[in-house]
C-alpha cells in the first residue's frame, strides 16, 4: 500500500491551474522533478488511488500519494560537506583542472566529525553533483548532494539561504563604497540583492549573501576599487565550516539543517 505524504507536504495552494505532478512534488519541497519523474516512471507515485504517468497534470493541491520504495529511496539519499582548498573548481572542470568531487574519497573523511557508522564512499554514488559554486582560487564550506529537495534550498531561483565568507583585500574602500557593497551594485546588468558587509580588521571584510553569481564576491570588490587576496566561505545557512579539516569532508545528519 503506498504511504501518504507528511501532512506538511501537502500544504494546500491557492493555484488552480493544472501542473505536471512533477513540478508539483518539486514545489512542495518532496524532491527534485527530476526524482519526481524517476519514481513516476517507476510506478511509485499514485493520485486518487491510481499510479500515474510521466507528464501527468494534477490541480495544485491534489493529495499525492509516494510509495514506501520511493520513500526509501529518499531516505538514502546523501549529502556531503567538503573544506573545499584553494586549486580545485566545484563543477565542470576544463582539461587540466581538478574537480573538488575527486576530494570525496575515503581516505579524505574527517573520522573526527563523521558519524562512526556512516562508512559511506562517494565515488560508489550515482547523482552526486556540488549544490552551488566556490571558484577555484577559493576554499571553504562546499555541499555535494543526491539530494534534489537541498540542492533546490541552496541554489533554487527562490533560494534565500544565507552564504558567508571572509574576505581578505588590497586596496581603500570609502564609506560610500562600503554602502555600495552592502546595497547597491549590478552584476551582469542586474541589480544585486542586499548583503551584508562590514570590517573584521584593517584587511579583512566579512560577506554575507543571498546569491551565488559567478565570482561574485571578486566583482563586487572591483567595482568599488578593492582587490580581493583571499576568500573563504565559512558558512551556509545554519551549517558551519566548523572544525572540519581542510580537503577533508563528513556526512551532513539526519538531523541537520540549512
Amino acid at each position: 500500500m503506498p504511504l501518504y505524504l507528511p501532512h506538511y507536504l501537502l500544504i494546500k495552494a491557492p493555484m488552480t491551474n493544472d501542473q505536471r505532478i512533477s513540478k508539483i512534488l518539486s514545489n512542495r519541497g518532496v524532491c527534485s522533478r527530476r526524482e519526481a519523474d524517476h519514481f513516476i516512471s517507476k510506478g511509485w507515485v499514485s493520485l486518487d488511488g491510481q499510479v500515474v504517468e510521466v507528464g501527468q497534470k494534477a490541480s495544485e493541491n491534489a493529495d499525492i500519494e509516494l510509495s514506501e520504495e520511493a520513500l526509501k529511496s529518499l531516505k538514502k539519499q546523501y549529502t556531503f560537506l567538503l573544506n573545499k582548498p584553494v586549486g580545485y573548481v566545484s563543477n565542470l572542470p576544463e582539461k587540466g583542472y581538478k574537480e573538488a568531487l575527486e576530494l570525496l574519497t575515503c581516505e579524505r573523511m574527517d573520522t573526527k566529525l563523521n558519524p562512526p557508522d556512516e562508512n559511506v564512499n562517494p565515488q560508489k554514488l550515482k547523482g552526486l553533483a556540488a549544490a552551488g559554486r566556490l571558484d577555484i582560487d577559493s576554499q571553504g564550506l562546499i555541499v555535494f548532494t543526491q539530494n534534489g529537495r537541498i540542492a533546490k534550498q541552496l541554489i533554487g531561483e527562490n533560494s534565500d539561504v544565507e552564504k558567508e565568507y571572509l574576505v581578505r583585500v588590497e586596496g581603500t574602500l570609502s564609506k560610500e563604497g562600503l554602502s555600495l557593497l552592502n546595497h547597491g551594485l549590478s552584476l551582469d546588468d542586474k541589480k544585486l540583492k542586499p548583503a551584508q558587509v562590514e570590517w573584521l580588521n584593517k584587511d579583512q571584510l566579512r560577506f554575507i549573501l543571498k546569491e551565488g553569481k559567478k565570482r561574485q564576491i571578486r566583482r563586487m570588490c572591483e567595482l568599488v576599487g578593492l582587490k580581493v587576496t583571499g576568500l573563504k566561505r565559512v558558512r551556509i545557512g545554519a551549517i558551519r565550516l566548523g572544525k572540519l579539516k581542510e580537503g577533508h569532508w563528513r556526512v551532513f545528519g539526519p538531523q541537520e539543517r540549512f
